[in-house]
């Protein structure tokens, strides 16, 4: 019996060997190509969440160092003369966007070139988001019921405004030529992301690089006879981003149906239903016909509907989460170990109020969370400049 055992045993060893064998060539079959540097596997599966014009595909990728999974997009040149007439430029663009670091936009980690075929590729990778973009979450959230209070759209359009005025502030200037709510992504904590810059380099010369009448809105007017946008256009784009974030989504096409292109009527129509003065003319100075008498990203983080004056108690969690000593502080820093002790004292004519910690039930949950949020870049000190980024190579 003992022996039967041991052969049953070998042969359920031998079952879970086979099983094992198969689960790893299944995941090797998933596995279509790596990078030169062999960090980056290109998987099988397609990321559908793009919109960014010159891609032509974009696959889901595992980052073989850190274990994350990225996202490997796909260029492909019509000949090879096209590419090699470029390669210069599309090299030093894409040096550059290697170079941009910023909370609020979506990681740029690598590129190379496939010039091997008679239709070379240019293959990037950048920072795969996980969450939803901007469009989605409107939809989910108009179809709830659910209001969008004013200040959900502050706090999102000044994430947006923050990342565009770090590529405007570039050197030279950086201009993200694709900015609709399609690319901006929202994370569960509130993190607005915008996605991948979508290069000029790539965009004359590819063979997908076609108009997408569902996104013609928020192009600008300068679009029809500029061979050359400025960051202006961006700030057009962005106008439409804002009101489509404060309408919840709900600009309507001109047959009136769910996809089709939107008037610039349906555009001011919607401006125009907006209740707050100050929100209005934010959107509608972004929304100007001549590209130079729009604002840029830095005055519009000033306009009086976003700008606030920041709260020392934003600054001290700002200085926290800047200081060198952070990431070693204890788990336990941020907590008042005694509560009775005083947090505040208050001096009036009537006389001196002090108040405990512990008559402030809430105090320690707000300031674990404000670090963690100004940690993960929700709340951008707008009133401070310059930002810290290197001055990037001519193209």
């Amino acid at each position: 019996m003992a022996g039967g055992g041991e052969e049953h045993a070998a042969h359920s060893s031998a079952q879970d060997d086979a099983k094992d064998s198969e689960s790893d060539g299944d995941a090797a079959e998933d596995i279509l190509e790596e990078s030169p540097c062999k960090r980056w596997s290109k998987r099988r599966e397609q990321v559908k969440q793009r919109d960014v014009p010159g891609i032509d595909v974009a696959y889901l990728a595992m980052d073989n160092e850190t274990g994350n999974e990225v996202v490997w997009n796909e260029v492909q040149f019509s000949e090879r003369k096209n590419f090699r007439a470029q390669e210069e430029k599309i090299n030093t663009v894409f040096d550059n966007l290697t170079q941009l670091v910023h909370t609020n936009l979506v990681k740029f980690h690598k590129y190379w070139t496939d010039a091997k075929s008679e239709k070379p590729r240019i293959i990037f990778i950048t920072e795969y988001m996980s969450s939803g973009s901007m469009s989605l979450f409107l939809q989910r959230t108009r179809k709830s019921g659910s209001p969008l209070s004013i200040k959900a759209w502050k706090k999102w359009t000044t994430q947006i405004l923050s990342a565009l005025n770090y590529l405007h502030s570039c050197v030279p200037p950086i201009t993200h030529g694709n900015l609709t709510c399609n690319t901006v992504f929202i994370q569960q904590n509130g993190l607005i992301k915008i996605g991948c810059v979508a290069p000029d380099a790539i965009n004359h010369h590819v063979k997908t690089c076609r108009d997408n009448l569902k996104n013609m809105h928020y192009m600008a007017p300068e679009y029809e006879y500029c061979t050359e946008v400025t960051p202006a256009a961006d700030i057009y784009s962005f106008g439409v981003c804002a009101v489509e974030i404060a309408c919840m989504g709900g600009l309507s096409c001109q047959n009136g149906g769910a996809d089709g292109p939107i008037s610039p009527e349906c555009i001011d129509k919607a401006v125009r239903s907006l209740e707050d003065a100050k929100q209005r003319d934010l959107i509608q100075q972004c929304l100007q016909k001549d590209p130079l008498k729009r604002p840029s990203a830095r005055q519009l983080l000033f306009h009086p509907v976003l700008f606030e004056v920041h709260s020392l108690k934003l600054l001290a969690a700002h200085k926290i989460v800047d200081s060198k000593m952070f990431d070693d502080l204890p788990a336990d820093a941020f907590r008042v170990s005694d509560i009775e002790k005083v947090a505040a004292v208050a001096r009036k004519e009537s006389g001196v109020r002090e108040m405990a910690y512990c008559q402030v039930p809430a105090f320690q949950h707000d300031l674990e969370k404000i670090v963690e949020d100004v940690r993960n870049g929700i709340y951008p000190l707008t009133a401070f400049a310059p930002l810290a980024h290197q001055p990037l190579k001519p193209s």
